[in-house]
């Protein structure tokens, strides 16, 4: 039997919880949003130009404790905030309930940046970046508590410093309870799909996140595939789903600034067409402003037309927006904490609203959305209708 539309209402705000790490979190009551923790205004650069860097390198640490974490999510999430498909991955273990999982460094290194996160308590929740070459870096989010010889360089309250301080491969360098954010960077690799790189000029190293799962020796790299949950190639996901001259991919409503965003919760101006991090077969809109104020996930009834297909010469396409779920091999729904494998999606029947979109140019789109709206119900644009670029 499927859930009722508020018990879907219900999961899906619980797994937003769970990924608060990103999106909202709450200490000691007091709420903070996701522009504040990721919008990090004037943070130090990934990493300095040494002369004794080296330009690659594989580890034989992974980023935490594996035997105490439950699971990993790859690239490419959509939810709330996240509007285009997240640029890190999260170890989770829900069922854990101090942070006492260490986090290490994968390899040799130098942690150049600590930033206390805003609005969390004082000696608490730590974004830290370990420089491992002139090239690749490991970023954490939300590191919980750090370990004794870092926090002699932790900022003040809502800071960051800048310390150049040696790590040891494995070393432990803090700990978490439920969730730690995790990405690498290598300034040597830049993602196809992203076509407008100025676009993501207020987080630089969005456009150069390889896959994950390349910059580990075995056996650590068959231990972090074991974790994850994605089983579709590339196991450890996607972000980058721009094609020239298609609907597919992320754009931004003109005169926002890109990724930056205008005013306000910066993901307001972002928009897009892209797939399931889980589920790739599953065609999602991801919309910064809808109804006004908040930003939702769709899939489309139907699941098509593929906006990879969507071209100039396609004319007005109309997407009817549900919601969706995840199931598991015996057809039961997917909790949400769990490790399993063999994820997929099942869409919902009931129509939430529909969306009117065309390609008005390579790199531009007219867009607008009726919420409450069936397809039978929209049939054109309106005043409301916004343009979106690229």
């Amino acid at each position: 039997m499927k859930l009722t539309n508020f018990s879907y209402t219900i999961l899906i705000m619980v797994f937003i919880i769970f990924i608060s790490a990103c999106t909202k979190a709450n200490i000691n009551g007091e709420e903070r949003s996701l522009e504040n923790e990721l919008k990090i205004n004037n943070a130090p650069d990934l990493g300095q130009q040494k002369e004794e860097c080296t330009g690659s390198i594989k580890f034989d640490y992974p980023p935490v404790n594996l035997e105490k974490t439950e699971l990993m999510l790859p690239l490419g999430l959509m939810a709330g905030g996240h509007v285009t498909p997240i640029d890190h991955h999260y170890f989770q273990d829900f069922n854990n309930d101090k942070a006492d999982i260490e986090v290490y460094s994968p390899g040799d290194g130098y942690v150049i940046s600590i930033q206390h996160m805003p609005g969390a308590k004082i000696g608490e929740d730590y974004r830290v970046i370990i420089e491992h070459t002139c090239t690749i870096s490991s970023i954490y989010i939300h590191i919980d508590i750090l370990s004794e010889k870092l926090k002699k360089y932790a900022p003040e309250a809502n800071s960051y410093s800048s310390p150049r301080v040696a790590v040891e491969a494995g070393e432990t360098i803090g700990y978490y309870s439920t969730n730690v954010d995790y990405n690498l960077v290598d300034t040597e690799v830049v993602l196809p799909g992203f076509i407008v790189k100025e676009h993501y000029e207020e987080e630089p190293w969005k456009i150069h996140v390889p896959n994950t799962f390349d910059y580990f020796n075995e056996p650590v790299r068959s231990k972090l595939i074991e974790k994850s949950l994605r089983t579709a190639e590339p196991i450890g996901g996607k972000i980058d789903y721009d094609i020239e001259s298609r609907l597919v991919g992320n754009w931004f409503q003109e005169g926002t600034g890109g990724y930056n965003g205008g005013p306000g919760n910066y993901w307001m101006g972002h928009l897009a067409f892209a797939y399931d991090y889980l589920d790739p077969e599953r065609i999602i809109i991801s919309i910064g402003n809808y109804e006004g104020e908040d930003s939702m996930q769709f899939a489309v009834k139907g699941n098509s037309p593929d906006p990879a297909e969507v071209s100039i010469e396609t004319g007005i396409v109309k997407y009817a927006l549900v919601n969706y779920d995840y199931l598991i091999a015996d057809g039961k729904y997917w909790d949400r904490k769990s490790l399993v494998k063999g994820i997929y999606t099942e869409e919902y029947d009931q129509v939430l609203g529909t969306v009117l979109v065309q390609l008005a140019g390579d790199r531009k789109i007219r867009f607008e959305t009726f919420p409450g709206k069936k397809s039978s119900q929209v049939s054109t644009f309106t005043t409301n209708s916004k343009i979106y670029e690229r």
